[in-house]
């Protein structure tokens, strides 16, 4: 009779694996959070490829945050029962291998895309280089944070890595965490004697009520950086920890479950599609999607077929919840990139075939390298720290590549900075307007695109102090020209469409001897209607509107110049309509001034585009990037409604330059018209200068007549 052999004892380096959270116990794989991560990832997708058609889509992120409150503590959970603590290295170590390697993937994959000038225009590199290396080491949240950058505006020039801020808060969360699950259970059992779980759960209860009243305040107050702060989003995961940590919140009666899932389902969709960059988020308003998200993830009872969660389980859904990680990873670099790829547009056909490769390269990365370096032996046989090194060893590399992508374009970067200041010094004749306002140069415009279309948007106003945004209200004032006591005086008033006349008003102010005065707030126009925007930023711009009139009404100018983006939305309020109210409110904030005698001059706005049209012109000819003119020009301007009739008013018109009958063109002799999607270039504004400079001399003569 023959023994049986014996089993080998098991070795340190199998029992500290043992010891991971996903060890130790058997892990229970939920389909249906799976198809609940497909919902979160397509929204996200799905709004940033369409944000008109699915205006809330962001909420997805929102979702993704419960999920992971659910799934990490519930790992951590079943560790901390089973041997009363959580090896820290290798949860740590686990977690890298998991996210590091896609993740470090798409961002060398943008470092090498930003320094390459026919896909990233340089004058973009420097920003993409700051927040590639901060998306690196997971800090992107933090810089947007610090920069006031606003997620939810449609409008400017976002980097290739702006959507890392989720992953870099996702990542501070797992530091967090099981420092404080640990905290909470050593406190249980040095103090208490109580079960380590229990304490979690209440430490996860107050943190979670600690963060979600700071959120609500936060946002009221500074929703921009709100959005971003580590803190502001914590009670998110902490609603998903707590369905892990507490059993009874996991529904498994039948008709309870089939109502909660639905209801879930129903109020994310109703937020995705609700939601806009009006709603005060996260803030209160981001209870929506967190309770929606875990509802469904309560409601865990599979009995029919007809049950969301037995829908959310379906192959497709599975097979996208899969690929989540991946296909978010990568969306918004393509996005990003694709208008500046030759050949390519931005028809829906284009989008469509963009969405599927989308899909394509996230497939192929979790096959080829997420699920790979997950079980990658060098790795997963040796201790944690072996991996942790990896992975800084990585995250420099990538850094590293960013920095040798701007060494390698700085000298290209500082001729850029040149050539604008050359053409704004000494500008070709017959440029810009001039081909266009003057007889002499018909025919005669140059060939030449000045500013480079690669450079175009660094062609901005030199004086950011003199432009207050988001949630400052102050009534800050800039001064230029000429500080002689019997100078004429030129207030230049409103908002980012008054600001980016500021060069060329200096200019002039310096070059006739006038003083200049100027009072600029973003997407906030002279005007006394109150914006349709609510919470903080429209009571700031109120708030705004108060102080410069205060100031405007403390001073004696000689004329008042202002102008304002057609498109900035007004309450209705007391009026048919927005259109109405916003004419009115027009005409009464200028009657401040005309009544006591200060001429006001306003101009109809320029032509906005869909995306900024450098993207096309570094890639194709100036004649392939016109867009027809009632595509590109609103409506109707209040501005042009409101100087009609108005005494002491004076309108400039000057959209037959952009525009002849049918199109609008970016490039007006040889003058590159634009910096971003609505924006003008100095260089192109300075060429108005003659014709700005006439309405001035004659308001200042004449007055109010």
């Amino acid at each position: 009779m023959t023994s049986a052999p014996e089993t080998p004892l098991p070795s340190r380096a199998q029992l500290r694996r043992e010891r991971s959270p996903e060890h130790a116990t058997a892990t229970r794989f939920i389909p249906h959070v799976q198809g609940l991560r497909a919902i979160a990832v397509l929204f996200v997708v799905l709004y940033h490829f369409w944000p008109g058609r699915l205006s809330g889509g962001y909420v997805g992120v929102d979702i993704f945050f419960v999920i992971s409150g659910f799934l990490i503590t519930g790992h951590l959970a079943r560790e901390l029962s089973s041997t009363g603590r959580v090896n820290l290295g290798q949860f740590w170590a686990r977690r890298a291998r998991r996210l590091l390697p896609a993740s470090l993937l798409v961002l060398l994959f943008c470092a090498i895309v930003s320094a390459l000038p026919f896909l990233t225009p340089t004058s973009a590199l420097p920003a993409e280089m700051r927040e590639i290396i901060a998306a690196t080491f997971y800090v992107e949240n933090w810089y947007l944070a610090f920069n006031s950058a606003d997620y939810l505006a449609l409008s400017g020039d976002p980097t290739t890595v702006q959507h890392y801020w989720s992953l870099s808060l996702e990542e501070q969360f797992y530091v967090i965490w099981p420092l404080l699950m640990l905290l909470a259970a050593w406190v249980a059992v040095k103090w208490f004697r109580g079960s380590r779980l229990r304490a979690a759960a209440i430490a996860i209860g107050i943190v979670s009520v600690a963060s979600f009243i700071f959120c609500v305040i936060y946002t009221m107050t500074d929703p921009a950086p709100a959005y971003f702060v580590t803190f502001g989003r914590m009670w998110q995961f902490g609603v998903g920890a707590l369905i892990a940590l507490v059993p009874r919140l996991r529904v498994s009666n039948a008709a309870l479950s089939f109502l909660l899932g639905w209801a879930g389902i129903l109020v994310l969709l109703y937020t995705a599609v609700s939601f806009g960059r009006q709603t005060m988020f996260p803030g209160y308003m981001a209870l929506l999607p967190t309770l929606g998200a875990a509802a469904i993830i309560a409601a865990s009872n599979t009995e029919r077929w007809w049950y969301p969660t037995r829908l959310l389980s379906v192959r497709p859904m599975r097979f996208t919840g899969d690929i989540s990680y991946s296909l978010y990873l990568w969306h918004w670099p393509l996005i990003v990139i694709a208008p500046s790829v030759p050949f390519w547009g931005l028809t829906i056909y284009h989008r469509v075939a963009l969405l599927c490769i989308c899909f394509i390269l996230a497939w192929l990365t979790k096959k080829f390298v997420e699920d790979p370096m997950r079980a990658w032996k060098p790795l997963t046989s040796r201790r944690p720290r072996v991996t942790l090194w990896a992975s800084l060893g990585a995250m420099i590399l990538v850094a590293a590549t960013a920095l040798g992508g701007w060494a390698a374009n700085a000298p290209a970067y500082q001729q850029g900075v040149q050539a604008i200041q050359d053409v704004r010094d000494n500008p070709p004749a017959c440029f810009g307007a001039a081909s266009i306002l003057d007889e002499a140069c018909a025919g005669q415009a140059p060939s030449t695109i000045l500013p480079a279309p690669g450079f175009a948007g660094a062609d901005s106003p030199d004086e950011p102090q003199c432009f207050i945004q988001l949630n400052d209200s102050r009534a800050v004032s800039c001064e230029f020209g000429s500080d002689a006591p019997d100078a004429p005086r030129v207030a230049l008033v409103g908002d980012s469409h008054a600001y980016q006349y500021l060069a060329t008003f200096a200019t002039i102010a310096d070059r006739e001897g006038w003083s200049l005065t100027t009072y600029f707030k973003g997407a906030c126009p002279w005007n006394t209607t109150p914006l349709a925007t609510a919470g903080s930023f429209g009571e700031a711009c109120t708030d705004w509107r108060e102080g410069m009139s205060a100031a405007l009404a403390d001073n004696e100018f000689d004329v008042v110049f202002t102008s304002a983006i057609s498109n900035t939305p007004y309450a209705s309020a007391g009026y048919d309509s927005s259109f109405d109210a916003a004419v009115a409110g027009y005409r009464d904030a200028w009657s401040t001034m005309t009544d006591r005698g200060i001429p006001v001059i306003t101009v109809v706005d320029n032509p906005g585009w869909e995306t900024d049209p450098n993207k096309c012109l570094r890639t194709h000819d100036a004649s392939e990037c016109s867009s027809p003119r009632a595509e590109r020009l609103p409506e109707n301007d209040p501005i042009r409604d409101a100087a009609e009739d108005a005494s002491g008013v004076t309108l400039l018109d000057f959209t037959d330059v952009y525009c002849d009958d049918d199109t609008c063109f970016p490039v007006i002799g040889g003058a590159n018209a634009y910096r971003d999607q609505d924006h003008l270039t100095v260089t192109f504004a300075n060429t108005l200068a003659p014709q700005i400079t006439e309405a001035l001399k004659n308001a200042i003569a004449s007055g109010v007549s």
